[in-house]
């Protein structure tokens, strides 16, 4: 009976580090998507700013002539 005992008991413990891998994957892959939309974000907010600029150089031209 020690046999299968044992036998069940690698099988729980493997199942459960397994589990945890997954676990570990998963949130690794969430982080890297979160990363993700934040670089995005500050680009469109870059590119949003730089168009402004321009937008207000291109009216004080306008105005300066």
């Amino acid at each position: 009976m020690g046999l299968m005992d044992d036998a069940r008991d690698v099988a729980e413990e493997t199942g459960h580090k397994v589990g945890e891998a997954a676990h570990d994957t998963k949130e690794r892959i969430e982080d890297k998507m979160d990363q993700a939309k934040a670089d995005a974000d500050v680009r469109s907010a870059e590119a949003n700013r730089d168009a402004v600029e321009t937008k207000n150089d291109m009216k004080e031209r306008l105005r300066d002539d």
